[in-house]
């Protein structure tokens, strides 16, 4: 259920934005945008000849936009409004020749030289990871826990490429397939369990809860690697498989503590994200 909201930019200007629950992204009013980064008193007219002079992102617009149901502010009614998610619209500001824009631009190459250097020194993003949880303040055996986690994942969606699953629908169906034999639940009901909208649903899991995450997903790697599965169907059914070893070690697991590993904490207490040895297990009880 995708849920509207303004978000102000550049003092007392807004931006119409919409949280999609299903795909996971805010999608902004590209109208809105452009009128905030241009000053433009038409800017329809200006997102026309902006594609006309830029001809790459004329082809991809497509791909970029899509259309979103949001309330007009001229009405008062809700219509079907050209939106961008935050990369899309990242795209678009490359071809706004304003000043207001340049923020945005200069923080784009920011990020490009940063991704660039952390490719031929990958330790450079597991040290900019460790540094934004403990910012965060989270506990270091919490991130040691969660930076496993991402190399994991990072793994698994590796083979997912080499099997030809190249959409973020696709990534988000079989992490769900994965998600639900492992845990029991859906992405979606877990993450209603654990009170949260868009966050990171690993970001607010327990150590507990990371470590079955990982063995899925590790488990869904190496029987992927294995079987080389042709379909997305075939793609699904290694996922579930994946998702049934960690389940098992889980059902075993709540076995001997008497409490489901199934947790509605999350990061608004980081603390006890991460589950000790001893502690008393905070867990909902079965």
């Amino acid at each position: 259920m995708a849920q509207e909201e303004l978000i102000k930019l550049f003092d007392a200007q807004k931006v119409r934005v919409v949280w999609d629950d299903e795909k996971e992204k805010y999608f902004f009013s590209v109208t809105d945008v452009v009128a905030v980064l241009t000053d433009s008193a038409d800017p329809k007219q200006y997102v026309k000849k902006m594609r006309s002079r830029d001809p790459e992102l004329d082809l991809s617009w497509g791909t970029i936009c899509t259309l979103t149901e949001m309330t007009s502010p001229s009405d008062g009614k809700r219509y079907g409004t050209q939106s961008a998610d935050v990369e899309g619209i990242l795209r678009i500001i490359q071809s706004i020749p304003s000043k207001k824009a340049e923020p945005f631009k200069m923080w784009l190459a920011q990020v490009g030289s940063e991704r660039i250097d952390e490719m031929i020194d990958p330790e450079k993003a597991i040290v900019r990871g460790v540094g934004y949880y403990r910012a965060k303040g989270y506990t270091e055996g919490w991130i040691s826990q969660r930076m496993q986690g991402i190399d994991v994942r990072n793994e698994l969606t590796d083979e997912w490429k080499e099997r030809g699953i190249v959409t973020n629908k696709e990534y988000a169906i079989l992490t769900n397939e994965m998600t639900q034999a492992c845990f029991g639940v859906t992405v979606a009901e877990y993450k209603e369990l654990k009170g949260l909208k868009k966050e990171n649903l690993r970001d607010n899991m327990t150590n507990l809860e990371l470590v079955l995450n990982m063995l899925a997903e590790v488990s869904t790697t190496a029987i992927s690697r294995s079987r080389k599965p042709e379909s997305f169907s075939a793609n699904k059914q290694v996922a579930r498989e994946g998702g049934n070893i960690a389940r098992d070690a889980r059902l075993n697991l709540e076995k001997q503590i008497g409490e489901t590993v199934v947790s509605p904490l999350n990061a608004q207490d980081k603390r006890s994200l991460e589950v000790q040895t001893g502690d008393e297990v905070k867990f909902v009880k079965k």
